[in-house]
């Protein structure tokens, strides 16, 4: 299993707090995943995000459904936090959430840092090259793009 890196950093224009309340509430996930994948959270609603929480997803994978298991790692509020796959697409998905004030707590550097395998073996290095990462950077693109909007609205409230 070979693992893999994917880094992202945002400036958003929301004191740390705001930003980390707004990825500390789960079905805010939904909003910043792209439509095409279908993603809901199975785990009713309101999840209580902490040290240990289990989240249920399901999401479809170029058409394929596919069930994702994640358990909250590591909670340290306004600062950071870790979700790690248990079951799902990956042989390794381990997510750490890092969240920190710019411009005198005016403004937030969010960084997402997902170390991820996958389960393909031999193959794995082609379809990492022509599936996976244009996948993830997709996913994270949309993110990028949707989250200072969602910010703006208030959605983290």
């Amino acid at each position: 299993m070979r693992e893999r890196v994917l880094r992202r950093e945002q400036v958003l224009d929301v004191p740390v707090e705001e930003a980390f309340a707004f990825f500390s509430r789960a079905e805010n996930l939904e909003a910043i995943t792209p439509p095409l994948l279908r993603f809901r959270i199975v785990t009713p609603e309101p999840v209580e995000m902490g040290t240990g929480t289990l989240i249920r997803y399901r999401l479809r994978l170029h058409g394929l459904p596919v069930s994702w298991l994640t358990r909250i790692e590591e909670w340290d509020p306004p600062h950071a936090f870790v979700d790690r796959q248990l079951r799902g697409p990956y042989a390794l998905w381990h997510h750490t959430h890092s969240f920190e004030p710019l411009d005198g707590g005016a403004r937030t550097r969010m960084t997402d840092l997902v170390r991820y395998a996958h389960r393909l073996g031999p193959l794995g290095t082609i379809v990492e090259r022509l599936v996976v990462r244009r996948d993830l950077d997709r996913i994270f693109d949309f993110r990028r793009d949707s989250i200072p909007g969602l910010l703006a609205r208030g959605a983290a409230a």
